[in-house]
């Protein structure tokens, strides 16, 4: 199998831990109250979880002479970037435009990813693109914006704006992502993201005076935050693998199909079918992720 292959397939399986995760995390947040502070006690548990797994490798590693970490002042500036753009800031931007406005549109402002690692993949990546490849783009924006109830009642509000900026974060994250796993494992430069990133998010909940109820959350809150932090845990694995192997609009764009995964999940636990245009929309991104890679 081919790096590129087993690359998609690392998207894939992550693409499924996505959808899995988007929605048991509707239930975590009722659980703890404030999604800010769930992120955070979320952040923390698959910060814990990445970086146990990283010293478990560490012997390994070192017996084959590679290092878990490079040591050059860019490499270092590049892993705390990814921490504060990736890590941090972007989810305290996307929580709190979603109490700012309570969106009913994130999803789609979210799921732009794709358009923007695009535009920067191409100039700072130097990865191809083609007509087709715009194609399946276009198929992927349109059926989120078409299960997202053709965006009917959609402004350009705080919260908005807050959650588009949130989504430049992580585009700008996954091109120095890509660059970086050249030199550093993708489990080091998970763990490294999540752990710095968790700090930030400790210290914002500390400013925004949220520190009582994080510390304060019971034990049914925590369950959920230990079980959604061991998730989030194995997605940035399994997305930054990803990345190592193949494009970075590829992994984009793969990832998209996770909506699928959460569609299933919530059809079978209200019984409720989605409907013939969330259907269609839904077809259009697996028909979108087809594409990009084919």
């Amino acid at each position: 199998m081919t790096g590129y292959a087993r690359g998609i397939g690392f998207a894939s399986g992550t693409a499924v831990v996505s959808g899995v995760a988007i929605f048991l995390n509707a239930r975590g947040v009722r659980a703890a109250g404030d999604a800010v502070v769930y992120t955070t006690a979320k952040n923390l548990v698959a910060a814990a979880v990445l970086v146990a797994a990283v010293l478990a490798g560490a012997r390994a590693s070192r017996r084959e002479g590679r290092a878990l970490l490079p040591a050059g002042p860019k490499a270092v500036a590049g892993i705390v970037a990814i921490a504060v753009v990736g890590g941090s800031v972007p989810f305290v931007l996307f929580f709190e435009g979603l109490a700012a406005e309570s969106s009913t549109h994130a999803a789609f402002l979210q799921k732009t990813l794709v358009v923007w690692v695009a535009l920067l993949a191409l100039p700072l990546l130097g990865e191809r693109s083609g007509a087709v490849q715009a194609a399946a783009i276009v198929l992927l924006v349109a059926g989120q914006a078409v299960t997202d109830g053709g965006l009917a009642g959609f402004r350009f509000g705080t919260g908005e704006l807050m959650i588009l900026a949130a989504t430049l974060l992580w585009s700008v994250e996954v091109i120095v992502a890509r660059r970086l796993l050249s030199q550093v494992e993708p489990l080091a430069l998970g763990a490294a993201r999540m752990a710095l990133g968790a700090v930030v998010l400790v210290l914002w909940d500390a400013v925004s005076g949220r520190w009582r109820d994080l510390a304060g959350m019971d034990g049914r809150a925590w369950w959920w935050t230990a079980l959604t932090g061991a998730i989030l845990a194995c997605y940035v694995a399994g997305w930054f693998t990803a990345l190592s192997l193949a494009p970075a609009v590829d992994v984009t764009a793969v990832l998209s199909v996770g909506a699928l995964v959460t569609a299933a999940l919530a059809a079978a636990d209200t019984g409720a079918l989605p409907s013939a245009a969330e259907a269609g929309g839904l077809a259009m991104l697996a028909a979108g992720a087809a594409l990009v890679v084919a």
